[in-house]
């Protein structure tokens, strides 16, 4: 009897044996959903949207993606965070998911404990770029200037907190200068005080800068990652800061507790995706690298890492949101 009550109970709320069945070994039985917590058109944005097209036809169900921008990404994210654990939603990230929590006081999500990884989607090196009327022809001499004029050498930033602002402040540590840092409200308007030469510098992702620095209106540096779109450009790790990387990591994940089972179904499905030789010819070309983890565990460790390293730069520097 009350084994039969348990049963019961189970039924009632729809997890019984057979729903428990049906969301797990059947999986997936209906649409996915990949919430983006920025707005549309950017690397996150528009990865997410070419994966959903694959992965739909990799398990046989619509993958929609659905935009929540909003305080700093704090939306899109807290309401994944809040969501149940099925695998039907899941969330898109950048580095920013793992950096947030450090500098904002109450975030509403803990990047360790609510959420569980998928896998690792793409890499996007990021690129040093100057005003070409910035009098430093090289790093070197990008380092020399910024040591004779300690916090007068200003640099962009898409905002507080973002991979521009934590790579120029691993850049200040390593190459032991102090420049200012100018955080804007987003990207675009941080490259263009750039090619203007309101600001000095920055670091920005190899897709949006490439074509500025092919038409002459900045100039490149150094990478932080070798890249196909700029074969030529050494990387900061070849010039002497040692270990230099800050590229910007774009990735899947759900929350906390989500079946094993179903966590593997997602990430063979986006594997297959990016191992396509025509979508990977076409990203590669707009700087960005497509590339899965090995398992969901891998892209869950490297989060974990991540919030270690960043939270270790973000505390070194003081790193607080506006």
């Amino acid at each position: 009897m009350r084994l039969a009550r348990i049963l019961l109970s189970a039924v009632l709320s729809g997890c019984g044996p057979a729903a428990l069945a049906q969301s797990t070994a059947d999986y997936p039985h209906r649409a996915i959903r990949i919430i983006v917590p920025l707005a549309a058109g950017g690397n996150v944005d528009i990865v997410a949207r070419t994966l959903a097209d694959q992965v739909s036809k990799s398990l046989g169900q619509p993958v929609l993606v659905e935009n929540r921008p909003g305080a700093s990404s704090l939306v899109g994210t807290q309401f994944v965070a809040k969501s149940a654990a099925d695998g039907y939603t899941v969330l898109a990230v950048a580095n920013t998911f793992a950096t947030v929590p450090l500098i904002v006081a109450s975030p509403g999500y803990d990047p360790l404990k609510d959420f569980t990884g998928i896998t690792l989607t793409c890499l996007v090196p990021q690129v040093l770029v100057v005003n070409p009327a910035l009098p430093a022809q090289s790093v070197k001499e990008l380092v020399a200037l910024a040591k004779s004029q300690p916090g007068k050498i200003s640099y962009a930033s898409s905002g507080n907190g973002s991979t521009g602002h934590m790579a120029a402040e691993l850049f200040n540590r390593q190459a032991g200068v102090t420049m200012l840092h100018v955080p804007y409200k987003g990207n675009s308007q941080a490259l263009i005080d750039v090619i203007s030469g309101q600001v000095a510098m920055m670091f920005d992702q190899v897709s949006t800068s490439t074509p500025q620095i092919k038409a002459g209106k900045v100039r490149a540096s150094a990478d932080g990652k070798r890249t196909p779109a700029l074969p030529d450009l050494p990387t900061l790790d070849e010039l002497g800061l040692t270990g230099f990387d800050m590229a910007s990591v774009l990735g899947m994940l759900v929350p906390a507790g989500t079946p094993r089972d179903t966590l593997v179904r997602l990430q063979q499905a986006v594997a297959k995706a990016v191992s396509d030789a025509e979508l990977t010819k076409r990203f590669i070309e707009r700087g960005v690298e497509l590339k899965a983890s090995a398992s969901p565990e891998e892209f869950t460790e490297h989060i974990r890492a991540e919030f270690e390293k960043k939270g270790r730069l973000a505390r070194e520097a003081g790193i607080r949101a506006e």
